[in-house]
């Protein structure tokens, strides 16, 4: 953990530098990827025998905050594909050693969503579909995909049987220009698709399985990988957010230390209003990236003393999670609604991490409404679990 963010810091300028040119690529730049690379991050959650460091997960949602504060899409990248490693390493040992036998540095995309049809063929199935939001694809050697079980029609079955599939690089087509948003622009989102692509059954696992640690490999006795899928992926997500917002409050400050108020001519940084919010921001950012590593944190301990996570346990990590994204997104809203003209001009970061933070927040991960009312249903004593990301 500490050369991770050792590395992270020692290249805070660059990635600060690089990250108007990631936005104008739609992509990260090769200067970005390799410092990710270089960082260590990618690598935190991949188990030891395949070159991995199986770090606490806290540490690594720290790093990824840390990436995030100095460039947006370098840190949503490093959370989103720097967790594939610990999911991956979870499925049959053949996968393993086709990605990481060679280079333990290979990096996975994934765009979850089941808008595959997969038709099931002797030794595994057969795949096609389009699929949105594959973040830092254009680094990535594999992508991990969501798809459908079908009928030789392509017909979905039912009731609906979800899979997730992971496919080599050189079996699907990525879209360009398929990936212009508001925010995150960096990321280099993009659509992929897929013609009648042949999937072994071993590169394959139901998503219900998946969610419930029913993988094909376990690691056992090690807490970091008793974590539930869900809670895990939404944690990413969370801590990528959150690393917006730092970086967010960190270009508001810069901002606040240079502005003079146009109508009094007095310094911002001398304005008991702009004092206040500006305070008031950074508390709420500062306890929101505290809740969700002491979350984190607790979920780990409890695994590591032999637990397992139940159903409520895993409603009150996402509810805590979803809220320390709102409350952080919130934070850095007020004080932009009170940032003056000047602050939306291109020339200033501030308006890109704002459009960041505001883009990060729509993730399904960070969808808050249908969370805390779940939540909200099981600690009232509804025992029927909800169909949810938890």
């Amino acid at each position: 953990m500490t050369d991770v963010m050792k590395n992270i810091a020692a290249s805070a300028d660059t990635l600060r530098a690089e990250a108007e040119a990631s936005d104008a690529l739609g992509k990260l730049t090769d200067t970005t990827a390799g410092l990710i690379k270089e960082s260590g991050i990618m690598r935190m959650l991949q188990p030891k025998e395949w070159g991995g460091f199986e770090s606490h997960p806290s540490d690594f949602l720290e790093a990824a905050m840390e990436m995030g504060h100095h460039q947006p899409s370098a840190g949503w990248v490093s959370g989103v594909v720097g967790l594939h490693p610990w999911e991956l390493g979870q499925f049959d040992p053949r996968l393993c050693e086709e990605l990481w036998a060679e280079d333990p540095d290979t990096w996975v995309a994934s765009p979850y969503a089941p808008f595959g049809r997969a038709i099931p063929v002797d030794g595994g199935y057969q795949l096609s579909g389009r699929w949105t939001y594959s973040s830092g694809t254009d680094h990535c050697q594999w992508v991990v995909i969501g798809g459908m079980v079908a009928d030789e029609a392509g017909n979905p079955l039912q009731p609906p049987q979800v899979r997730h599939f992971v496919i080599p690089r050189g079996d699907y087509e990525i879209v360009e220009d398929s990936w212009n948003t508001l925010g995150l622009r960096g990321t280099g989102s993009k659509d992929l698709i897929l013609k009648d692509v042949f999937v072994p059954d071993y590169r394959t696992v139901s998503s219900p399985d998946m969610n419930e640690l029913k993988y094909a490999y376990r690691q056992e006795g090690k807490p970091l990988y008793k974590i539930n899928f869900p809670v895990m992926f939404s944690a990413g997500i969370g801590a990528a957010t959150q690393g917006v917002a730092q970086g967010a409050l960190m270009v508001y400050r810069e901002y606040l230390e240079r502005r003079v108020d146009a109508f009094s001519g007095s310094a911002a940084k001398k304005e008991p209003s702009f004092l206040l919010l500006y305070g008031e921001a950074a508390s709420d950012i500062a306890a929101s990236r505290s809740h969700l590593l002491t979350s984190m944190s607790e979920v780990y301990d409890y695994l590591a003393k032999g637990g397992e996570l139940t159903w409520s346990q895993r409603l009150t990590f996402r509810r805590d999670q979803v809220r320390a994204s709102r409350r952080a997104v919130d934070a850095i809203d007020r004080l932009y609604k009170s940032a003056g003209a000047a602050s939306i001009h291109r020339s200033l970061p501030n308006e890109r991490y704002w459009r960041d933070s505001q883009t990060a927040l729509v993730h399904i991960c960070n969808v808050a409404e249908n969370i805390y009312q779940l939540w909200a249903l099981d600690d009232l004593g509804d025992e029927e679990p909800q169909f949810a990301f938890v």
